[in-house]
């Protein structure tokens, strides 16, 4: 197979890319900027219809040895620092009762550390980067096989098949393409595993407007409530709303099914947060106000993760980043993992122009060491909050104290 690229569908197009990277998210999306960049021909194949097709979820805070660095080396560092609010680094930690336990204000002139930024902006923010047609949009994956059409180990480059009908062949395939990855199970039989939580998130719009007694409450920042067997988070965006989400991990609600068979109505929003409410009767008013005043859908998720450490063998034309690769705990690191990825996979693509598929093994080898790491860490951190004393054992960390001792 040649190193054009050859995609054919019912308008019979043909483009000439060099990459293919299957998902437009963070890491997808930052690796498509730096690899053209560097003059590497890319399409991104992104299952959405289009960049507008639907809500990206709320905000994240981009780390400076991570996300920033990634952004950095992109060359979209003041595009990130005109969407960025070192303020949403504000954060107050409770228990349930009320009782304050950890509190974070961010002075306006300090260095903007992990200031946050909303999930919309960055991946905006990166399309407008991209060269005009870098991304198929509606492009969905239904199937890659090897390039010779016999299940062979990917060295003649890879076929891949959309939903659409549309068929694409690339020398170099970069899995970005989340928790569910069609192109994971080509690389290995590991599968994401339920982790006994189960989440709702919410908005309350306008926010300022609409409830200024709920957004003095909440402040510039995350308002984080931990209790026994369930959480809430608030958090400002800066479309003027707060995204609210609930979190869930008591006895009675650990299940994998537990969304589905508690009775809930999520499909009828008001109905839903009339039915949640009660869970949090012993809860502050406030909290219970911040439920009470979401507007629109809620949605429901239950949580899953790959396993900590996982690998795979090499198998040549074939890499993963990101969820596709590493899904772990969303607790601050999945897209500032993702990113860093998509960094170290540039690097190392540009140290060997002529050899890519030795970038991809060398890549690998280096993404499995520092991603597990991480993973690790998005675990420990998991099993604290949802823990019996996860309140004063997160506020421990939060200090640089000891969290076991804070437990007993």
């Amino acid at each position: 197979m040649a190193n054009t690229t050859k995609t054919t569908d019912t308008t019979d197009t043909t483009s000439t890319a060099d990459v293919a990277i299957v998902g437009g998210g963070p890491g997808g999306l930052t690796l498509a900027r730096l690899l053209t960049m560097r003059g590497v021909r890319v399409t991104v194949y992104e299952r959405d219809a289009g960049r507008a097709a639907r809500t990206q979820g709320g905000t994240l805070d981009l780390h400076a040895d991570t996300g920033q660095r990634a952004l950095r080396a992109a060359g979209l560092t003041e595009a990130f620092r005109r969407h960025a609010r070192p303020e949403g680094e504000d954060m107050l930690l409770l228990d349930h009762t009320g009782t304050v336990l950890h509190r974070d204000d961010t002075p306006d002139d300090s260095p903007a550390l992990r200031p946050e930024i909303d999930r919309t902006d960055l991946r905006d923010l990166l399309l407008d980067s991209l060269p005009p047609g870098t991304v198929a949009w509606g492009r969905a994956l239904r199937t890659a096989t090897s390039g010779d059409g016999n299940g062979g180990d990917g060295g003649d480059g890879w076929q891949l098949e959309f939903a659409d009908g549309s068929r694409a062949e690339h020398r170099t395939v970069i899995g970005a393409d989340g928790a569910h990855s069609r192109l994971r199970p080509l690389l290995t039989d590991a599968t994401p595993r339920h982790l006994g939580v189960n989440t709702v998130e919410g908005a309350i719009p306008d926010l300022d407007r609409t409830r200024p007694d709920l957004a003095a409450v909440v402040g510039r920042g995350s308002y984080w409530v931990v209790g026994d067997g369930h959480s809430l988070v608030a958090q400002r965006c800066s479309d003027g709303s707060a995204r609210i989400g609930l979190t869930f991990y008591g006895p009675a609600h650990r299940a994998p099914d537990w969304l589905t068979t508690c009775g809930i109505p999520f499909e009828d929003p008001d109905a839903a947060r009339a039915a949640l409410l009660p869970l949090f009767a012993d809860w502050t008013p406030e909290c219970r106000a911040l439920i009470a005043a979401c507007t629109g859908p809620l949605t429901p998720r239950t949580l899953t993760a790959l396993p900590v450490g996982l690998r795979w063998p090499h198998r040549p034309g074939l890499t993963l980043l990101g969820d596709a690769a590493h899904l772990m705990p969303p607790v601050g690191h999945g897209a500032n993992a993702a990113m860093r990825d998509a960094l170290e996979l540039a690097t190392a693509l540009a140290a060997t122009p002529d050899d890519p598929d030795a970038a991809l093994h060398a890549y690998e080898e280096e993404m499995f060491t520092r991603t597990t790491r991480v993973a690790a860490e998005s675990a420990r951190i998991l099993e604290m909050i949802t823990s019996p004393a996860g309140a004063p054992r997160i506020a421990a960390f939060f200090r640089g104290e000891d969290d076991r001792a804070a437990a007993r």
